[in-house]
C-alpha cells in the first residue's frame, strides 16, 4: 500500500478539514479551474481566427507560387511557358496536393455610376474551387473549359455592392495599356470571404482573358498556385520547389506574398503566451498559499507522525499527493468547463463579430487534443514544482511542539 497517498486521501475526505481550511482549498481549486478555462478557450479562439484568415488569404494565392522574378505589387508579369516548370515532377513532392495555372491582370470595371480598380485573376479549368465554393452568397461558380473562352466573372460582395452590382449583370473592364482595352464580363457569381484587404481586390474569370490582353499564346501563364496538405510543411516544400526551377522563375510561399497579414497573426501568439503564463502562476500561487495553510492545520498530525517514525520525505510526499489532488480536481473541471464552452461556440456560433473589423463573422474555435494536453500538463508539472521548495518547511517541524500545537 503507497502510505503518503492513502494518508493524503484522508486528509481530503470530507469533514477532514475546518470551514478555513475548506474554503482555501475549494478557492484553490477554483482558481486552477477558471485558469484552465481561460487558457483552452484562448488558445482555441486565437488558433481559431490565424487558421481562419490564413485559409482565406491561402484561396486567394495557394500555399505557394512559381513565377518570374520580376512579379511584383502590381500583379504585371512577364510570361512564363508550362513547359518551363516541371509539373509531374512536382507533383510529386511529398505534400503537394494540387497545382494550378493562373495569370493576373489589373484593371477597371465601370458601371454607369461608379468604378472601382481590381485585379482580374485568371484560372483555367485546373483551378480548385473549394475555398470559393463555401464562400457563395449569390450565384454560381463560373463554368471554365479548356475549349471555349467564358465570358462569365466571380466577384466579391463587397464590389457587388460598392458597384451595385447582382448575378447576370453585365459589367465593363477597362484595361490601361497600349491600346487601351475594354472587355465585357458577365457576373456569374457573388462571394464574400470577410477579408476585406483581398476581397476588395480580385475578381475571378477565364485565364484566356487575360492570355488575350497580354497577347500571349496558350501555353503562357503568370505562374502556378501550389497547394499543399500541411501549411506547417510549406518552408520544406518551398525549397524543394525552388530546386528544380529554371534560373529565372522565383517560389515563393504565401507568407513571402502577403507578410503583413501572417506577421499580424504571428503578433497574436504573444497574446496567447501571456495569457497562459499569467493563468499558470496564478493557480500555482493559489496551491502554494494552500499547502501552506494545509501544514498549518496538519500540524498536530505531523508532530504525530513524526513520533511514530515518519520520515520527513513520507509527510512532504503526503502533502505533496494531497496538494496532486486539489490540482487534478482543478483540472477536471477547467477542461469541462473550457471544453464545453468551445463546443458550444464551435456548432451554435453564439458569439458574434463584427466582419468589417475582424474578418470574421463569429468567432472562431480551433479546439486541438495537442493544446489541452500541453495545456493540462503544463499546469500540473509548474504547480507541483512551485510546491516542492515550500514542502520543505515540515523538516523544520519539532515532533514536541507539533504534539501540543493548538
Amino acid at each position: 500500500m503507497n502510505t503518503p497517498l492513502f494518508i493524503a486521501s484522508r486528509m481530503g475526505a470530507s469533514g477532514n478539514n475546518s470551514n478555513f481550511t475548506g474554503i482555501i482549498k475549494k478557492i484553490a481549486i477554483l482558481s486552477i479551474s477558471l485558469g484552465i478555462a481561460v487558457m483552452i478557450i484562448s488558445m482555441a479562439v486565437v488558433t481559431g481566427f490565424q487558421l481562419e484568415i490564413r485559409e482565406k488569404v491561402i484561396g486567394f494565392g495557394g500555399h505557394i507560387q512559381v513565377t518570374n522574378y520580376d512579379y511584383n505589387v502590381s500583379f504585371e508579369a512577364r510570361p512564363i511557358r508550362k513547359n518551363q516548370f516541371p509539373l509531374d515532377e512536382a507533383l510529386l513532392i511529398p505534400g503537394v496536393r494540387h497545382i494550378q495555372a493562373f495569370a493576373t491582370k489589373p484593371g477597371i470595371l465601370r458601371t454607369d455610376a461608379d468604378m472601382h480598380g481590381v485585379i482580374l485573376k485568371g484560372v483555367g479549368a485546373d483551378f480548385r474551387w473549394d475555398f470559393f465554393q463555401e464562400k457563395i452568397v449569390a450565384g454560381n461558380i463560373p463554368e471554365l473549359s479548356d475549349s471555349i473562352r467564358s465570358d462569365e466573372v466571380f466577384i466579391s460582395a463587397l464590389i457587388a455592392r460598392r458597384l451595385q452590382l447582382q448575378v447576370d449583370d453585365a459589367i465593363f473592364m477597362y484595361f490601361i495599356q497600349e491600346p487601351p482595352r475594354i472587355r465585357r464580363f458577365n457576373v456569374a457569381g457573388i462571394y464574400e470571404t470577410g477579408l476585406e484587404e483581398l476581397d476588395k481586390v480580385f475578381i475571378l474569370g477565364d485565364i484566356r482573358h487575360v492570355q488575350q490582353l497580354n497577347n500571349w499564346d496558350s501555353d503562357q501563364i503568370g505562374g502556378f498556385e501550389i497547394l499543399v496538405s500541411d501549411f506547417e510543411h510549406i518552408p520544406g516544400i518551398e525549397d524543394k520547389v525552388f530546386d528544380m526551377l529554371p534560373y529565372h522563375l522565383d517560389a515563393r510561399s504565401i507568407r513571402m506574398l502577403y507578410p503583413q497579414i501572417f506577421d499580424w497573426l504571428g503578433l497574436l501568439d504573444m497574446n496567447v503566451y501571456v495569457i497562459i503564463i499569467l493563468m499558470i502562476l496564478v493557480a500555482a500561487i493559489n496551491m502554494v498559499t494552500t499547502l501552506l495553510i494545509s501544514v498549518l492545520e496538519k500540524t498536530n498530525a505531523i508532530g504525530i507522525l513524526k513520533a511514530i517514525g515518519g520520515s520527513d520525505t513520507l509527510i512532504r510526499k503526503v502533502f505533496l499527493y494531497h496538494a496532486g489532488m486539489l490540482i487534478s480536481w482543478g483540472l477536471l473541471w477547467g477542461n469541462v468547463t473550457g471544453i464545453l464552452l468551445c463546443l458550444i461556440q464551435g456548432h451554435l456560433g453564439l458569439i458574434t463579430l463584427s466582419p468589417e473589423s475582424y474578418y470574421v463573422s463569429e468567432v472562431p474555435i480551433n479546439l486541438r487534443i495537442s493544446h489541452i494536453l500541453l495545456i493540462n500538463a503544463g499546469t500540473f508539472l509548474v504547480s507541483m514544482t512551485m510546491l516542492i521548495l515550500p514542502s520543505y518547511i515540515i523538516a523544520r517541524i519539532s515532533p514536541v511542539k507539533a504534539i501540543i500545537f493548538r
